[in-house]
């Protein structure tokens, strides 16, 4: 898969996830996935991003965009879990 589609994966699938989880509601064993799905995907961007090969501005701006994506996620994530702690009914 090439950079730019496995970006447009990444914040399709962030869209998804962010709709899922903002309500608070998201059990916890799909808390962990959720930022299982965060740092791994980070981590390949990050890795994609320093390859060293030459990247056009526009490339550079989409990739710092997919990472802005996958920082809001997360802080969406914990967001939500303050307003309805795990474990928490209500």
């Amino acid at each position: 898969m090439c950079v730019l589609h496995f970006m447009l994966q990444i914040e399709k699938e962030c869209g998804e996830m962010r709709r899922e989880t903002v309500y608070g509601k998201t059990p916890n064993t799909r808390h962990v996935e959720i930022i299982r799905y965060i740092a791994e995907h980070g981590e390949m961007l990050a890795r994609a991003a320093t390859s060293g090969l030459p990247l056009a501005d526009e490339m550079k701006a989409r990739i710092l965009n997919t990472f802005l994506t996958l920082m809001n996620l997360r802080e969406n994530l914990d967001r939500a879990a303050l307003r309805h702690p795990i474990g928490r009914s209500g």
